[in-house]
């Protein structure tokens, strides 16, 4: 089935202390509208499979958005969700890549300063 011009894809990024697990309602609203839900564990997060200890850095973290986002075909365009630490997440995909992003939403969203070394 081809999506219409109505239905739209997000993919939902979860803050600080959860995983992917905490968007479960907004996911059944989203999906029962027709649109597509992606939702990820960022690494060492929820089901994620990487442990703390493996974790050098905060592009480790969020490294599981960008692995999905090379993976879109070229065309895709998402509406980005993010709350909490998920803003840095969301804020980092939009400038790799902005082609693909339609919206970005920072919801109860972590406003870093710009000397933030990431």
């Amino acid at each position: 089935m081809e999506k219409s011009e109505k239905q739209k894809h997000f993919v939902l990024v979860h803050g600080a202390c959860h995983g992917a697990w905490c968007w479960y309602k907004l996911v059944t609203h989203l999906r029962s509208k027709g649109h597509q839900v992606t939702i990820l564990d960022m690494a060492a997060a929820g089901v994620h499979p990487k442990h703390l200890e493996e974790l050098t850095s905060f592009t480790d973290y969020y490294n599981p958005l960008p692995e999905f986002m090379v993976a879109l075909t070229p065309d895709e365009r998402l509406i980005l969700v993010g709350r909490s630490l998920g803003e840095i997440c969301i804020s980092l995909a939009k400038e790799r890549f902005p082609r693909k992003i339609e919206v970005v939403v920072f919801a109860t969203a972590f406003m870093p300063g710009p000397e933030l070394d990431i």
